[in-house]
C-alpha cells in the first residue's frame, strides 16, 4: 500500500472516546448484540445476555453518547415485551424501538421509553413467517426489512407487521442469499444486505432488484469472511463488519476498499468510576462476570480480550454508538465496542460507522468506543 494511501486510511476515521462496561443488571452492557440512536440522542442497546445467567440480565439499556444512563426495560422470557434471544433493533419515524428474536421468531415493539406496544410474527417458512430473524432496518416509506436469516431473504412489512414484499432466496448467485444478517438503506432507499455465508455485501434497489455485489472470500483489502453487518453514510461510502477477518473494512460507492479498522480501545467513564471505587477490580483476579461469576453483585468486569466479532451502522449524528451481534450458535466470549467517525465531516446530518467486536476469551470488556467526525 502506498505511503499516500495509508495516510488516508489514518485520517479517514478518529477516535473519540469509549463508552459503556460490562455489567448483568442495570448501567452497563451484558452480551450487547446491537444497538440504535434515536433523533434525540438516546441510544438503546440490546443486552442478549448469557444462556446461563438470569432472566433479569436480557434487557435494553437505554443512554447517550456523554454516557448519561436512563435506565433498561425487557427481560427474558417468552411473555408479552420478553426476549430470549434478542438480535436486532431498529426505531421507526415515531421513534418505537422494535427488537428481533432469533429463537421466538418475532419481533417486539415498545415505545421510546421502554413501555411493551406488541408484537408480531411467527415461526415458519411462508410469506410474512419468520425463521431466525436477525437485522433490521427501516426504509424510506416507515416500512420494516427484516433480514430472515434461515430463510435466506429479506422481508418487508409495515410497521404493525403486514406483510408486504420479499426478495432473496437461498444460493449463491447475484441476488440470492445465504443466512443475511445485518442489512441497512441509503438515501436512495437502496438495500445493502451483509450476505453472511456468501462472504459478500449485496445491494438491491428499494423493489428488491439486484443492483451489485461487494467482496469475495479471502483475507485481502476489499475481501470478506463472514461478513456480519454493513452501513451506508450519506455519501455512499460502505462500511462492513468483517467477523472473520476480524476487522472493519471501508469501501468508496463503487465498492474501491479505502480502510480497515481493528479498535483504539480505551476505559470508559463508567469503567474509570467502578475502578476507582473498586480497587481490587482493577488490579484483576475477578471471574468472567456471568452468573456466579467472582465479581460483585451486577457481575462487572471491564477487562479487554482478543477481537473476535464486529459489527457496524450507519446514523443520522454526528458521534455513534452500536453494540456486537452475537456469535451464532453461541455466547461463550467477552466484548469489546468500537465506533469510528467520518473525518473532516462536522455537520449534525452526516453519517458515521460504528464497529463492534467479540472477544474470544472468557474474559468480558462491553464498551463503546465513539470517534469524532
Amino acid at each position: 500500500m502506498s505511503a499516500s494511501n495509508l495516510q488516508e486510511q489514518t485520517q479517514f476515521l478518529k477516535y473519540s472516546r469509549t463508552v459503556g462496561m460490562t455489567t448483568m443488571r442495570g448501567r452497563g452492557f451484558y452480551y450487547p448484540v446491537d444497538s440504535a440512536i434515536a433523533r434525540d440522542g438516546r441510544i438503546y442497546v440490546v443486552n442478549r445476555s448469557s444462556e446461563r445467567a438470569p432472566a433479569d440480565t436480557v434487557r435494553v439499556t437505554m443512554l447517550n453518547m456523554d454516557g448519561e444512563y436512563f435506565g433498561v426495560f425487557g427481560a427474558g422470557g417468552d411473555g408479552d415485551g420478553e426476549f430470549l434471544w434478542p438480535s436486532g433493533i431498529a426505531l421507526d419515524g415515531e421513534g418505537r424501538v422494535y427488537v428481533s428474536d432469533e429463537h421466538l421468531h418475532r419481533i417486539t415493539v415498545f415505545t421510546a421509553s421502554g413501555d411493551f406496544v406488541f408484537s408480531w410474527g411467527g415461526h415458519g417458512s411462508g410469506e410474512g413467517e419468520l425463521d431466525s430473524p436477525s437485522g433490521l432496518a427501516f426504509d424510506l416509506d416507515d416500512n420494516i426489512l427484516v433480514s430472515d436469516a434461515r430463510n435466506h431473504r429479506v422481508q418487508r412489512f409495515t410497521k404493525n407487521g403486514v406483510f408486504l414484499s420479499a426478495f432473496g432466496g437461498a444460493g449463491s448467485g447475484e441476488g440470492e442469499l445465504d443466512m443475511p444478517w445485518g442489512l441497512t438503506t441509503n438515501a436512495d432507499g437502496d438495500v445493502f444486505v451483509a450476505d453472511w455465508g456468501n462472504d459478500r455485501v449485496q445491494s438491491f434497489s428499494s423493489t428488491g432488484r439486484f443492483i451489485s455485489q461487494y467482496g469475495g472470500s479471502g483475507r485481502g483489502d476489499g475481501q470478506f469472511l463472514k461478513p456480519a453487518s454493513v452501513a451506508v453514510d450519506t455519501k455512499g461510502y460502505v462500511y462492513v463488519a468483517d467477523w472473520g477477518n476480524e476487522r472493519v473494512q471501508v469501501l468508496d460507492a463503487d465498492g474501491r476498499f479505502m480502510q480497515q479498522l481493528r479498535g483504539e480501545a480505551t476505559h470508559s467513564k463508567w469503567a474509570e468510576d467502578f475502578l476507582g471505587i473498586n480497587v481490587e477490580e482493577a488490579d484483576g483476579g475477578f471471574g468472567d462476570g456471568g452468573a456466579g461469576g467472582g465479581n460483585s453483585g451486577d457481575g462487572v468486569a471491564p477487562v479487554e480480550g482478543f477481537i473476535r466479532r464486529q459489527h457496524v451502522v450507519t446514523l443520522p449524528l454526528d458521534r455513534a454508538f452500536a453494540s456486537l451481534r452475537e456469535v451464532r450458535g453461541g455466547h461463550d466470549g467477552a466484548h469489546a465496542i468500537e465506533s469510528f467517525g467520518l473525518g473532516g465531516v462536522d455537520r449534525l446530518d452526516s453519517s458515521v460507522s460504528v464497529r463492534a467486536a467479540k472477544d474470544a476469551a472468557t474474559q468480558q470488556s462491553s464498551r463503546c468506543e465513539v470517534c469524532a467526525v
